[in-house]
C-alpha cells in the first residue's frame, strides 16, 4: 500500500515574479531555506525536507481570491512557540500584511500557537507550533 511520508514541495504561481521572488527569498531565508534552483522565471528554495517553488503565472491569470475553490493557506511548522513570535517580529519589520498576530489557539488543540500573514498576491501563509503534535510523537520537542 502506498503511504505518504511528507509533503515534498509546493508550487506557487505569482502575478509579479520579481516582487514575489524578493518576498519569498527574505521569508524563506529567515525560516532556514536556501535557494537551490534558479530557472529564470521559476525559483525553488529547500530546507532539506520541503521545497517551495515560485513560478510566474500565465499572462491574464486571475488574481487569487480567498474563499474560492483551491488554496486556502500553507502552514510552516516551526520548532517552538518562541519561533512563532520571532516570525511575527520579522514580518512586522518587513512590512508584511499580518492577518492574525502571534497568538495561542486552544480550540485547535493543546499548545497551538500561530501567526497568519499574506504574500504579495494575498496568498495566506501561517507559521505555527503545535505542542499536542509533539506529545503524540509527531516531531521533536521544543528546544530549551
Amino acid at each position: 500500500m502506498a503511504r505518504v511520508v511528507g509533503i515534498d514541495h509546493i508550487v506557487l504561481r505569482v502575478s509579479d515574479f520579481e516582487v514575489s521572488r524578493r518576498f519569498y527569498d527574505r521569508l524563506l531565508s529567515f525560516l532556514g531555506f536556501v535557494e537551490e534552483w534558479d530557472l529564470g522565471r521559476t525559483v525553488g528554495w529547500n530546507n532539506g525536507v520541503t521545497m517551495v517553488w515560485v513560478v510566474e503565472a500565465d499572462a491574464g491569470a486571475k488574481p487569487h481570491h480567498t474563499g474560492d475553490i483551491g488554496f486556502h493557506h500553507y502552514a510552516f511548522e516551526l520548532d517552538s512557540n518562541a519561533a512563532v513570535d520571532e516570525l511575527g517580529d520579522f514580518l512586522k519589520r518587513e512590512g508584511v500584511k499580518i492577518v492574525d498576530p502571534p497568538a495561542d489557539y486552544p480550540s485547535y488543540g493543546e499548545g497551538y500557537r500561530a501567526v497568519f500573514f499574506l504574500d504579495p498576491d494575498g496568498l495566506k501563509l501561517e507559521g505555527m507550533y503545535f505542542l499536542e503534535k509533539v506529545k503524540r510523537g509527531g516531531r521533536p520537542p521544543e528546544p530549551k
